[in-house]
C-alpha cells in the first residue's frame, strides 16, 4: 500500500486531511501516532475550517519537517516552495476554499460536516490526501537522508 493510499484511507476513516497525511508517515519517521494526530488536528479544513492552506499541504510540510527539519532554513524553505508549486500546478491551488470551490471569505462554520457517503463523493479531499502523501513520499525518496 502506498503512502497515498494510506493517507486516503486515514481520511476516509475519519481523520482530518492534515492528520491523514502525517499519520501515513509516523512509522517510517518514528513519530508517535497519537501525538501526530493531536499535532495535526487544528490544521484540518484549511486551518480550523478557515479554508486557508489545504490541510493536506500542511500535513505534507509536517512530514517534511520531521524528515528534513534540520536542513538549513534556506534549503528547507526552498523545498517547501517547490512542493507548493508542484501541488498547485497539479491541483490548481494550495488554498482549501479554492480546492473545494467555496465562495467564503475568511472562515467557514467551525462545526465539521458529518462524514457520509455524499460527503466523500462531493469533495476532493480523499484524493488530495492521496496526492499530497504520494508527493512528499516521492520527494523524500529522491532526497533521501542517511537517518531515514
Amino acid at each position: 500500500m502506498t503512502k497515498g493510499e494510506i493517507a486516503k484511507q486515514n481520511f476516509e476513516n475519519g481523520y482530518n486531511c492534515a492528520q491523514a497525511v502525517l499519520l501515513a508517515f509516523c512509522d517510517e519517521l518514528g513519530f508517535d501516532k497519537n501525538t501526530a494526530a493531536m499535532l495535526a488536528a487544528p490544521f484540518g479544513g484549511g486551518m480550523g475550517r478557515l479554508r486557508e492552506i489545504c490541510g493536506t499541504v500542511s500535513g505534507m510540510y509536517m512530514v517534511l519537517g520531521l524528515a528534513n527539519g534540520d536542513d538549513e532554513k534556506a534549503q528547507l524553505y526552498k523545498n517547501v516552495q517547490s512542493l507548493a508549486e508542484k501541488f498547485k500546478t497539479d491541483n490548481g491551488s494550495i488554498i482549501c476554499r479554492e480546492l473545494l470551490g467555496l465562495r467564503i471569505d475568511g472562515k467557514d462554520d467551525p462545526t465539521p460536516q458529518k462524514r457520509t457517503a455524499q460527503y466523500y463523493k462531493s469533495r476532493p479531499c480523499s484524493e488530495l490526501c492521496r496526492y499530497a502523501a504520494d508527493l512528499i513520499d516521492e520527494f523524500l525518496s529522491e532526497n533521501k537522508k542517511e537517518n531515514i
